[in-house]
């Protein structure tokens, strides 16, 4: 596929990897976010992200500058004009994400696609807010954006082949592996990891095991890279609570209800990484 013009709304973690990888791979690409201080704080995160993949051998001396400069940051959704991708990374929250697909389809270009990052809202509730749902679409990518291979493309109701098409070819073209899931609640990695992290809060809650010993077994006797618990804190304990929430509702279940444990610290503030506590200590905040 060749390199276009994308729009990346939000730049945030999400927001700022994704644009990266889009830079990287040759497209010219508008990051949006109503935040000054987001922007730079995320052309700061790609500038240092490529210096350690200069340091790695991944990527020649030289490529830092060249990606950075297809990179154009913008503070209203009107830079959405004149790309044939925009990909959404704001706020998990509904009405946000909500007001963000009506305004992009007022200012995108008539035959653009409109994805959404989500890691579990309905893309066929937030394509209905559009007049083109058969152009909406889920692309889930992962943390690190830039390092993690999979990004879960997730078609909503009246999302079309075409688009499906399109969008996996892209993310192939980004050097990432897609997979092609249907529009129901946490899609599949969520709908599988939150449980998961959810009943390693419970064994904490009821003493069963010290967070460390929990993320100890399931490191060494289920050889996951990271524990539950540690991812639960990269991820950040509202988002977590957050994806459970959208599970227990749209699924009804009351397996995916989540830990009181859970719903005490991010009530407390404690919600992992980005405030240098959760069920770990982390130094600066």
């Amino acid at each position: 596929m060749t390199p276009g013009r994308a729009a990346v709304v939000g730049a945030g973690t999400m927001g700022n990897g994704i644009a990266h990888v889009f830079a990287q791979h040759g497209w010219a690409v508008a990051l949006i976010d109503t935040v000054p201080a987001a922007l730079e704080r995320a052309l700061g995160t790609i500038r240092a992200n490529l210096e350690r993949q200069v340091k790695k051998g991944a990527i020649p001396a030289d490529a830092p500058g060249r990606v950075l400069a297809r990179i154009t940051p913008a503070p209203a959704l009107d830079a959405a004009r004149g790309a044939s991708l925009v990909v959404e990374a704001a706020s998990e929250n509904p009405a946000v994400k909500f007001g963000v697909f009506e305004e992009l389809d007022r200012v995108a270009e008539p035959g653009a696609i409109l994805a959404t990052n989500t890691s579990s809202i309905s893309i066929t509730e937030i394509a209905a807010r559009t007049r083109r749902p058969a152009q909406v679409i889920g692309m889930h990518f992962m943390n690190p954006v830039p390092v993690m291979q999979l990004v879960e493309v997730i078609r909503g109701h009246a999302t079309s082949d075409a688009t499906t098409a399109t969008v996996m070819e892209t993310a192939r073209a980004l050097g990432k592996t897609p997979v092609e899931v249907n529009d129901y609640p946490g899609f599949v990695s969520n709908r599988v990891l939150m449980p998961m992290i959810n009943e390693a809060i419970f064994c904490v809650m009821e003493g069963v095991a010290a967070p460390e010993a929990i993320d100890t077994v399931m490191k060494l006797g289920m050889a996951h890279p990271m524990g539950p618990l540690a991812l639960a804190d990269f991820i950040g304990l509202d988002v977590c609570l957050a994806i459970l929430e959208v599970l227990h509702r749209g699924l009804g279940d009351d397996k995916y209800r989540a830990c009181p444990l859970l719903r005490k610290m991010v009530a407390a503030g404690d919600l992992g990484r980005k405030t240098g506590k959760g069920f770990y200590t982390y130094g600066e905040r």
